[in-house]
């Protein structure tokens, strides 16, 4: 026993999750018991199901880990109910149990794994396909081995919420809660890694700002909750066009902002300036815009309401990358589509909702 106490007083200490603690608790178990195989399962009360997740096997009969069985059937359920936790004659005391004569198991004995709240979580056993006498001290051992497993098993799930739950305010820290989007800030980091990228690729970055005309025509005349709406469809409309390099953001209001990789600079003559005015790269650019702008024309249905819209003010930019800054980029992009704006007034002066007329 001592030596057994020196063991457990190593492993404890430096067990780095679950399955750290309790292989050598298996092992331990099996030394102390005798038996043929010992296991850890959980247990899934609202399935109904119990897993066997890890298993020291060393004789005729096998426990394998990731079997899964019906917890009504299983002899953890039954000796629990029945207060008991150990038998040398399964066939005796629990031949109802499929499973277990299924296994061929003869000799049992097991323990609850709770939670602190006294949450049943799992089981702690040994079992034999033969009669083997059971020790007096194999149950205070088992329910010492399976409280350690407990405190484990809980404190790693409560480390795995809590980096759930830091994944999820991260996600919501760069989101746009009403599109879903990437917001403002990821948006920002995006254009900071293209630039970077493109720097060591050798090639450009494309970044497009869009602007929503007459956003505010569908806002006064048809209420807030659908000009949220027409927001939501244009953002399924760009994003379902725009290829799966670029990612396209809300920035906010009715501003949004694409931005994506470009194509290589060799080739062309050395880029002095920040803004790409020749070229495939200037060429990628246009149809990009082009493309981001038809996406937005066209029939909506909002609520009930139906809106034709003449489309967005789009401008796309191909940005060298060397020693352009991303607010830098993005304001050459802003300044692009503020020219498209412009000359979408100067040709067509009515607000592009088509008079902002929903029919009924």
């Amino acid at each position: 026993m001592d030596a057994l106490l020196a063991q457990l007083s190593a492993t404890v200490p430096g067990a780095r999750n679950v399955e750290d603690l309790t292989r050598p608790l298996l092992e331990m178990l099996g030394t102390v018991t005798g038996l043929e195989s010992t296991y850890f399962t959980t247990i899934d009360l609202t399935a109904g199901r119990q897993t066997v997740v890890l298993a020291r096997n060393v004789g005729a009969m096998t426990i394998p880990e990731g079997l899964s069985v019906d917890w009504s059937d299983t002899l953890c359920k039954r000796a629990l109910e029945e207060g008991r936790m150990a038998t040398t004659d399964v066939g005796a005391c629990w031949g109802d149990s499929d499973a277990a004569r299924q296994l061929g198991i003869q000799t049992y004995v097991s323990a609850a794994v709770r939670g602190d709240d006294g949450e049943l979580l799992g089981t702690l056993c040994a079992a034999s396909g033969t009669t083997r006498p059971i020790a007096p001290e194999t149950e205070s051992l088992l329910r010492l081995f399976s409280s350690l497993v407990g405190q484990n098993l809980q404190r790693e799930r409560l480390v795995a919420d809590l980096r759930a739950a830091n994944e999820q305010l991260a996600t919501y820290a760069l989101t746009d809660a009403l599109t879903g989007l990437p917001n403002r800030r990821a948006l920002f980091d995006e254009v900071q890694r293209q630039l970077q990228r493109a720097a060591r690729d050798g090639s450009c970055v494309l970044i497009g700002g869009i602007d929503l005309d007459g956003f505010k025509a569908v806002n006064d005349q048809l209420g807030h909750h659908r000009g949220d709406e027409f927001l939501r469809q244009i953002a399924q409309r760009l994003s379902l066009e725009l290829r799966g390099s670029d990612m396209l953001g809300r920035i906010g209001g009715d501003e949004f902002v694409v931005v994506g990789p470009g194509l290589s600079l060799s080739g062309l003559p050395p880029v002095k300036h920040a803004l790409i005015g020749e070229g495939e790269p200037l060429l990628a650019a246009r149809t990009l815009e082009q493309r981001a702008t038809l996406a937005t024309v066209g029939h909506f249905d909002l609520d009930g309401r139906s809106l034709q819209y003449a489309g967005a003010s789009v401008g796309v930019v191909a940005i060298n990358p060397v020693g352009t800054t991303a607010e830098e980029a993005l304001h050459l992009a802003d300044e692009r589509m503020y020219e498209i704006k412009r000359a979408r007034r100067r040709s067509a002066p009515a607000p592009s909702v088509a008079a902002a007329q929903a029919a009924e």
